[in-house]
């Protein structure tokens, strides 16, 4: 109980000290503010745009693996000119793979027939970014439909002239219509719609099936060399529940490796791509910026901190005389060093607040104006009183130090 009445005493006389010099108060504040606001904005910011590119990234499937021409690296060393020279995954490569693997649920081939335009009577809509698939693609690749339903197996097998639309599609070329079951044209030839898209809006890779329209790899044969680089061939691999990445990974590595006849000494002449290597270079990206960000963070808070030990130094001189008549009184040095440690802490904190209360606040307007959703998530605001009390402590340990010891005459007899 002791203890405890001390505390509160010290918490008071730090407040009175507060409240008596304002100005003095707000230009220390000053300096915190900034330092905790610049930390978590920027961890916050990283936070958000980790946040949203990971979503993306989750969208290829963490147990699907796509095999192409070109992997996904980034950076210096990446060997284009030994990677130029490689083969597109071809039709007979889907057809070995589907027969050969069996850590597989489902095995799929598509190209992207670049952007055309959908026309329906006097309605058109420019930019559609047209697919061809074959069946399986529906269990490669995670999507939900807003109406109708997806190609029946009949009707990828034949190639039956059918689409499925994205909604932004539907929404331009039948306003106030229900899509399903109208005609449209694309690429010259007639189409009849049997499914729409949910819609999902745009995401961090610029990726949506918004404007995206879906055709029978079998019908797209008559229209496009559904081979050509041109259109960037892909084979999608799900595996099992259950079946490790990595074990599929080997699998598949085998199987391509065979059917391309590659002998033991030749390289890879494919490339095995899955989001783990997208969520690897994300992290090692993410490292560096928020490394960057806590550094100018650090050095915002520094600055603030000298801030607060010039105050803390200037308010121990003022109150000499005071310090002299609590020591007189029988007040022990440890509770003259707790006084001013609370009021450095006290300074901090607020400081610290006020700084997550503008990263708050600048959250929500962002959030109403760009109708992203930025992350300021509970472990800033615990991040937040972990710096400000360490710099409050740091910074008010010398002048409190100095206070506490004091003489009390010599103290009472300053002006």
């Amino acid at each position: 109980m002791i203890v405890l009445k001390l505390i509160l005493e010290s918490f008071n006389f730090a407040f009175s000290s507060l409240k008596e010099n304002k100005l003095r108060t707000f230009l220390s504040l000053i300096g915190i503010t900034i330092g905790i606001m610049t930390i978590i904005g920027v961890f916050s910011a990283v936070d958000t745009l980790r946040n949203n590119l990971q979503s993306s990234v989750d969208k290829l499937g963490s147990n699907t693996i796509y095999i192409q021409k070109w992997p996904w690296e980034f950076g210096g060393d990446y060997q284009w000119w030994k990677y130029m020279n490689r083969p597109t995954p071809t039709l007979r490569d889907f057809e070995k793979l589907k027969e050969r693997v069996t850590n597989a649920d489902a095995v799929s081939y598509f190209v992207w027939a670049g952007n055309r335009t959908l026309k329906y009577k006097s309605n058109s809509v420019e930019g559609a970014q047209v697919s061809a698939v074959t069946h399986d693609y529906y269990k490669t690749w995670t999507f939900d439909l807003e109406d109708g339903r997806y190609f029946s197996e009949a009707e990828s097998k034949v190639g039956s002239p059918i689409a499925v639309i994205g909604y932004s599609l539907a929404e331009g070329l039948f306003p106030n219509q229900r899509a399903v079951g109208k005609t449209i044209k694309v690429m010259g030839r007639n189409l009849k719609v049997i499914g729409v898209f949910k819609e999902e809006g745009e995401d961090m890779l610029g990726t949506s099936a918004d404007k995206t329209i879906l055709l029978p790899i079998n019908f797209a044969k008559n229209l496009i060399d559904i081979e050509s680089e041109q259109y960037g061939p892909e084979i999608a691999v799900r595996g099992k529940s259950g079946v490790p990445v990595e074990e599929l990974e080997s699998e598949l590595k085998g199987i391509m490796r065979s059917v391309h006849r590659l002998s033991p000494k030749q390289d890879d002449n494919f490339a095995l791509n899955k989001s783990t290597i997208l969520t690897a270079q994300l992290d090692g990206m993410f490292a560096v910026v928020n490394l960057a960000g806590g550094v100018i963070g650090i050095f915002s808070i520094l600055v603030g901190g000298f801030g607060i030990a010039n105050i803390m130094f200037v308010s121990v001189k003022e109150r000499t005389n005071i310090i002299g008549i609590q020591k007189s009184l029988g007040a022990k040095n440890y509770f003259i060093l707790l006084q001013f440690l609370i009021e450095a802490v006290a300074l901090c904190l607020m400081g610290g607040l006020i700084g997550l209360g503008i990263v708050y606040l600048l959250a929500f307007v962002l959030n109403i104006i760009t109708d992203v959703d930025i992350i300021v998530d509970m472990s800033k605001v615990v991040l937040m009183f972990i710096l400000s009390t360490a710099i409050g402590l740091i910074s008010g340990i010398i002048p409190a130090f100095m206070a506490s010891r004091l003489d009390p005459v010599e103290a009472i007899r300053s002006k």
